[in-house]
């Protein structure tokens, strides 16, 4: 009897958990369908209504801020320019906080740049988190990493009205989630060493004393700054880079993993 040779595996072209092919999909589908559909007008609506605007947040907590948030709006232009800006300021706190927006935002992005550079960054530090965690744990800690982002965003810079966009935040937290185990030694148990998802956990201190995590946190806390801070003076970018935002999500994920961790 003939015996058949067995036919080679098949390896998927993108080999992603479904939740993080999803997402990606998700991104880039919104950012093409704002591309193709919506006028300037149209667009620029949609991003009041679901971006994040400190200024707006500040007036719904604080309103004796609003004179404040009126003056900064118009700072520096011309007085006909100031004028749009401050009446485009009132425009934006009369509508009120918007929390929805603090998860909305993510969803959104400013440019095929932006969206296409997050969705590689998704795609390489979601991938572990989500074999490790599953989908839903997945979603929930990229959800608190966005809601914190949001936040000290409009902690460190409350006055502003330009709309923050972006999944920057959320892909932050997944990226710190990744370090607390993609650095550590393989476990003994472990059925396949080379899978970065099945190792240990590390704890923060474990963390700082793993030469490749600490300088995986160093770079990027560094770059971060050095980018969100430089990146505009240096014309790098047309926008403002919020690094405040991702060291929120950072943080966030860092300290909320160990808390959703199946293993």
């Amino acid at each position: 009897m003939q015996v058949q040779p067995a036919e080679p595996r098949r390896e998927p072209i993108f080999n992603m958990p479904g939740i993080v092919t999803a997402a990606v999909v998700i991104l880039v589908a919104i950012h093409a369908l704002r591309a193709a559909l919506l006028s300037a007008g149209a667009d620029l609506e949609l991003l009041l209504d679901f971006a994040v605007v400190p200024a707006r947040w500040t007036a719904a907590f604080d309103p004796s801020r609003l004179e404040a948030i009126l003056r900064e709006a118009g700072a520096g232009f011309s007085p006909q320019e100031a004028g749009l800006r401050e009446a485009l300021a009132r425009y934006v706190v009369g509508d009120g906080a918007k929390p929805w927006t603090a998860l909305t935002y993510a969803v959104l992005h400013g440019s095929w740049a932006h969206v296409l550079l997050n969705a590689v960054w998704l795609a390489a530090f979601g991938t572990p988190v989500a074999r490790r965690c599953g989908a839903w744990r997945f979603l929930l800690l990229g959800a608190a990493c966005a809601v914190a982002g949001a936040a000290a965003h409009v902690v460190t810079d409350p006055l502003s009205v330009a709309p923050m966009v972006g999944a920057s935040a959320a892909i932050s937290g997944w990226m710190a989630a990744a370090a607390r185990f993609v650095f550590a030694p393989a476990s003994p148990g472990s059925r396949r060493v080379g899978e970065a998802h099945e190792r240990p956990r590390q704890n923060i201190v474990e963390l700082l004393r793993n030469r490749g995590a600490a300088v995986f946190l160093l770079v990027w806390f560094a770059s971060n700054l050095l980018f969100g801070l430089a990146a505009a003076p240096l014309g790098i970018t047309d926008a403002s880079v919020a690094w405040e935002a991702h060291i929120g999500g950072f943080v966030v994920g860092l300290l909320l993993f160990p808390w959703l961790d199946r293993r």
